[in-house]
Formats: C-alpha cells, structure tokens, sequence
C-alpha cells in the first residue's frame, strides 16, 4: 500500500458512492468527540451505511445525498465491540449497540505488534534455539484466528494462534524454510504470549526456493511483446464511481471488510442485480498433526480484505488502456490507509460472440465479443486473491477468483510427508486444503419482486421413452427461504424470475445461475470448525432481504460460535415468492498442493455465471456492427 499522496476532496455525486476520504475523516472526529461512546476506542471498521433501497431508486443526479456510516469500535484492553451509526448531515453519533462478547477483525496494525511480542518470549527464544534458530531477527511469525476449542487458558479471552518461518542466508521467500511445531498463542489486547505450544522439532529446510526475478538463474528471451492498445479510446464512461459501458450501468463500491464491491447494476435501464460481493471467504486444512487442526481461516470475517487490497501496477496487474480508482478506508486510529489503484477497470477482447455460416449462400456473419472487466487483488499472508468480475455485451454477469502467492507450509523429514498433505520440495510439505467463497447477490430481475425456481433435468419415464432418448426440464418453485445443494446428474440450476414481468413467449423474465465451481466440504459439521462454517454445507441459501444480514458467516468472525450467519437466517421460514431475493452462492477450490504450486503458485480459477434466461426476446447483440479488426495481420512464425 502506498502512503496517501493526494487529498479527495469530490463530494459524493451517488448515494452508494463508497465514503471519501474527508468523510472518512470526519465520521472518526465524530465518533471520537461523542459521549455516546467510550473513551479511548480503536475503530474496526468505518464504512458507508448504505441508504434504503427506496431511496436509491428515486435518486436523480444532482439530488441531495444523506450520508451515514457504520462505525465499529473496541477497547484496547477489554472484550466486546461498539457499534453505532453516525451521520454525516447531523455530525452525530445517531445509535450504538454494545456486543460485550464480540471480538473485532485482527487489524492490520496488530501483525507486528503480535510478532513483535512472540519473538521476545524467553520460552519461544528457547524453542528457536532449541532448533538451532539462534537469530530471531530471521524469525517470521504469521497471526492466525484461533476459532474456538475452549482451549484452557484461551476461554473469555481474544487470541491468536501462529505459526513460523524463517529468513535462511537472506532468502526473500522464507515459506520455504518452516519452522515446525512451533505455535505460539497471543492475547491480541495485552500482547500477553500466554502458551507457547511445542509438538517436537523437524530439522528447517535449508534449500533456498526463490521467485524473484534477479534470482533466476536465467531469464527467457524468446516472447515477443503482446500490446493491447485502443486508439480511438475506450467504450465506458466513469462519472465518480458511477461506470457505463455498452448497454450496463453500475456503481462501483469499496469497503474494508468485502473490498470491492458493485451495485444497482442494470442493462438498458433493466435492473439485474441491486448489490453483489464476495461477502465471505473460508479456508479449511485437512491435517489434525501438532498445532494445524486450527486452521480454518476466515479472510475477509477474521482480517478484513479491505486494507490489503493490493496497490495495481500499470502493464504488470492491468494490461490495455486502463482506468482505475483509489480507495481510502479507516485505521485502527482514526486516520486513513490510502491504496493507490486499488480497483482497475478495462475492456478486452473475449473471442467470437456469434456466428453463423450459410453453406447454401456461402455467405458468413460473425461477430466479435467483448468483455468488461472490475478487478481487484488481495494478499492475505501468504496468499493472493484476484476478484474479477466481467460484464459481457450479451446480458451475462462472471466472477472468477483468481488464485495464486505462495501456498501454506510446513516441514517434514524429506521424504516423509504425513497423509494430509505432499511433498512440494524436499523437506517443504503444502497440506491438503480448501478455498471456499461465498457470493452474496441481491437479486433484482426487473426489479425487486423475485421468485426462485430450481429446474433439473429428468429422464422420461420408460413407458413414455419407448426410443431411450426422452429427457425434459422440470421447474419447481421455491416457496420458503432455504439452502440447497447442486446436483450434477441432474443438471441442477436456478433461476430467478419476475413472475410479473413476462417476455414475447408468455414466460416471466429471468436470469440463471448455473453452479460452476461447486466444492464438497469435508468438514465435520458438528466439530469446532464446522459449526462456525455452516454456510459451506450448501450450494446456495436463499433468504428474503434484510438490510442487517450482511454475511454467511455472521457479522462478528473471531472466536464467533456459529450460531450467526445465513444457516441460522434460514430457520425464520420467511416466503420467497415474489419479494426481494437474496441468494447465497457457496463456489470453491479444492487444493491438493504439487510441486509446480511452489515457490509460487500458479493462477487457479474458481467463479460463477449468471445469464439472461428469457429476460430477452431475442439476442440482444443483434445491432452490433459487422467489422474487422484492421490490425489484425497474416503472419509466418519464423526460426
């Protein structure tokens, strides 16, 4: 993240135009000087409340915007967080609600403090040294929730569970040499190490696994420059965080939880989607060995992905004629982390939209497609998250993450791994594991009343099948909120549908959602980690709209004991029928490491699609213009 340079002084020109940077500032003063609150409070999080949808809906350019925030706050030395609501118009503190258990994200600020405090622990020292780490300065330690095992000494208290690595010879990359066995356990409000949890000594990999470019020992020669230019400019326009482009238009948010977010999204004027984010992220390990049957990590619930949002480079991250915006979010303090480039937006090139030969004419029609393309990248420790959300001239609306960094490690005698895990380099074990997403999507098909219904494919009935060949589509109407599973043998989708809203045919306008990147949890639902990841036991959940039910998971992650979040939400048996629809869908990686995963890990991809399903009459590129790209060339590859 780079240091704030400039000062953002544009007032807010759309009601759910993420929080400025003065207004950032200005919330923090308010909340600071207010006798609602008490004193010496530390912020977890300041981000826009988002006003009624009602209100965003009758919005005109050039109206007047209220503007409120959410404000999370905590004492530095006590349990429980402060949540309140303060008004920018009114410079005042409007609500607070007291959770006296609820613990905040670990901040960003806190990773070196907790560092800091280990690495000075003379029991700690002694399990170094007892390993023969004599130089603590070479020493890494990573901060990791805890979750909840009722651990004695851990109970009532809000803690961090570690691991360790260390810098051999001045190596960038110390995840090659892991120090095993060796789990720290720190009380993030006192620095107090209370337990240093040591399972035995496995010798340090010394062998140096680099990535760095002036550490290759060669470099390729052979590729020939790929540029991406637009002469004539690009297609979209940006008005503050307003984005149009072909047929869509959106806004664009941020905040120090999600990150990027996109809202009010709408085709010709036509309503798609009201708000869509990846409100959730967990990461389960499979191995039960020494200290690792703790990770079951929650990125974006335990640590915010806000403030690691990754500052963008022109040409590297971004490739083509690109604009971005910056984002601001709150600190610890009071004060603001600025990251420079955090969002890119760009148009590219996706193949061949439409095409059709007529071999009775010879004569060909062909189209091109192009993509939109809102992109953001996080680091979370070891790890990179790329979110990439595309807008296709046909109506379609993808996610893909984007996966990469350096996997998780541990260390084994070479040759030796353990059966929850493999081998990646001699001595360098990357454990079995999964990423799993959550996408929340305030459904808005035409608007905001909205059916669900789940369509599978059937085989015909033998005494009705007398060929083998007869198999149809089945809807079926989802009545009540709910969770549900995808069912590949079925061929299992969902739509939502406008079910007062009818297309050319007779039929209600929709959009689908065909599950993509569906993943098994193995998870045991009942066991400490399992309960507080219940949202990754379905598919997708449905849930009519609550402003207040924000994410899977619940809204306070660390140390939280399940009992929140949409499992929980579903219970309440709300209708579904024809009202505004919020669906929940699970997507995923399963992640057995291989040795070309390191010492960096390759792109994998994981995402979604939703796509128009009657919500046209017909094909709606119809009017784009036939062409040919006039510097396209012929060419002859050459020795």
């Amino acid at each position: 993240m780079s240091e704030m340079r400039t000062v953002q002084t544009t007032k807010p020109t759309h009601p759910l135009q993420p929080l400025t940077q003065a207004e950032i500032e200005e919330v923090a003063a308010i909340a600071n000087a207010s006798t609602e609150l008490p004193n010496g409070l530390y912020f977890e999080m300041i981000e826009l409340k988002e006003p009624p949808k009602s209100v965003v809906r009758g919005f005109s350019k050039g109206d007047a915007i209220e503007r409120r925030a959410r404000v999370n706050m905590f004492p530095k030395d006590k349990i429980g967080v402060y949540c309140s609501v303060v008004s920018l118009d009114e410079n005042k503190v409007l609500s607070v609600e007291h959770l006296p258990k609820a613990r905040p994200m670990i901040q960003l600020e806190q990773f070196m403090e907790i560092e800091g405090a280990i690495k000075a622990a003379p029991d700690f020292i002694d399990a170094c040294r007892k390993r023969g780490i004599m130089d603590m300065d070479t020493v890494c330690v990573d901060p990791w929730s805890a979750g909840v095992f009722d651990v004695e000494g851990e109970v009532g208290r809000h803690v961090c569970h570690t691991f360790a690595w260390q810098k051999v010879g001045g190596a960038a990359n110390y995840y090659a040499h892991p120090i095993e066995g060796l789990n720290a356990v720190v009380d993030i409000k006192s620095l107090e190490v209370i337990r240093i949890d040591d399972y035995g000594t496995v010798k340090v990999p010394e062998k140096k696994f680099e990535y760095l470019a002036e550490t290759q020992e060669t470099v390729r020669q052979d590729l020939r420059a790929i540029d991406v230019v637009q002469p004539d400019g690009v297609s979209f326009q940006l008005d503050g965080h307003v984005l149009k482009w072909h047929e869509w238009e959106l806004v664009i948010g941020f905040n120090a939880r999600e990150s990027l977010t996109l809202h009010d999204i709408r085709y010709s004027g036509r309503p798609v989607l009201y708000r869509a984010s990846i409100s959730e992220m967990v990461v389960p390990y499979g191995s039960p060995d020494g200290g690792h049957f703790r990770k079951n990590v929650f990125d974006i619930g335990e640590y915010g992905i806000g403030k690691l949002t990754n500052s963008l480079k022109l040409g590297c991250d971004c490739l083509g004629s690109i604009q971005y915006l910056d984002a601001w979010i709150g600190d610890m303090y009071g004060g603001l982390f600025h990251v420079e480039n955090a969002i890119c937006i760009h148009e590219e090139d996706s193949g061949i939209l439409w095409k059709h030969w007529d071999f009775r004419s010879d004569h060909t029609e062909v189209r091109r497609a192009r993509r939109l393309v809102i992109s953001s990248i996080v680091t979370v420790g070891n790890y990179e998250y790329g979110f990439y959300w595309y807008l296709y001239m046909d109506g379609m609306i993808e996610f893909e993450m984007k996966a990469t960094g350096i996997i998780n490690t541990t260390a084994c005698i070479p040759g030796q791994p353990s059966k929850y895990g493999r081998e990646v380099a001699p001595g360098v074990v990357g454990q079995i594991h999964q990423h799993v997403f959550c996408a929340r999507l305030e459904m808005a098909v035409d608007g905001e009343e909205n059916s669900v219904v789940e369509c599978n494919t059937i085989v015909e009935h033998p005494e009705n099948n007398p060929y083998g060949n007869a198999f149809f589509e089945e809807e079926t109407v989802l009545t009540t909120e709910t969770g549900r599973k995808a069912n590949s043998a079925s061929q299992r989708y969902w739509k939502f549908i406008n079910p007062n809203k009818q297309n050319h045919v007779g039929r209600p306008t929709a959009y689908k959602l065909e599950p993509q990147s569906c993943i098994t949890p193995f998870l045991n639902p009942d066991s400490p980690s399992g309960k507080r990841s219940a949202f990754i036991t379905n598919h997708l959940w449905l849930t009519p709209y609550d402003p207040e039910e924000r994410f899977p998971a619940g809204d306070f992650m660390n140390h939280s004991d399940g009992s929140d979040g949409v499992a929980a939400y579903v219970k309440q048996g709300r209708s579904l029928e024809n009202t505004d629809v919020v669906a929940w869908h699970i997507f995923g990686l399963h992640h057995q490491p291989r040795p070309e995963d390191f010492p960096v890990q390759p792109c994998v991809t994981c995402g979604f699609k939703l796509m128009p399903a009657g919500f046209f009459d017909t094909n709606p590129c119809l009017d784009l213009p036939s062409e040919e790209n006039k510097a396209s060339c012929n060419v002859k590859a050459v020795d």
